[in-house]
């Protein structure tokens, strides 16, 4: 028993060995071929641009808050205004990412806010209103000493729901 404990040993430390100086070295066989990585894409070969918004100016003109209601297309991503089955305008959208869907079914407009002003993203300005650090997050990023945060403009905010979902016209980071 005790004799056979040290050729134990020894064939595993020589397995062992062996193995990791084939890999390193190819002793054994030939070498294989390193995988040729795929290019990188840029974002934009990822991103479709959207045809711009359509007004129908004749049918703006019959528009009212009673006759008008707005529905979205999340697969198409674009936004319709409607008075009945006409469509009004047509403009697009970005909805909710993984993780943070855009809520579906009917909803209500809950409030309006022309001049509203993210809680969430925007940036961190110092005393003087310029701005630090851009495109932050109030969740996950930590404001540099002397400086606030200022939330991002979201014109025309329509919320949809008491968490703060809501629609609004321009560009929101995050």
């Amino acid at each position: 028993m005790r004799a056979t404990f040290p050729i134990l040993i020894c064939a595993i430390l020589l397995s062992v060995l062996t193995s990791s100086l084939d890999a390193q070295f190819h002793l054994f066989g030939p070498r294989k071929p390193k995988p040729t990585p795929q290019p990188v894409r840029k974002a934009s070969e990822f991103i479709s641009r959207q045809a711009p918004t359509k007004v129908n100016q004749s049918l703006l003109k019959q528009a009212t808050p009673d006759n008008t209601r707005i529905v979205v297309s999340i697969p198409k991503q674009r936004a319709y205004l409607m008075i009945g089955d006409q469509v009004v305008a047509d403009g697009p959208i970005s909805s909710g990412r993984r993780g943070h869907e855009s809520p579906t079914g009917h909803l209500q407009v809950l409030e309006k806010d022309p001049n509203h002003h993210s809680n969430l993203y925007g940036d961190f300005v110092d005393g003087s209103g310029r701005t630090v650090r851009g495109g932050v997050s109030a969740r996950i990023d930590s404001a540099p000493s002397g400086t606030h945060f200022a939330g991002a403009p979201m014109r025309w905010f329509l919320r949809l729901t008491e968490e703060g979902v809501g629609m609004h016209v321009g560009i929101l980071p995050g």
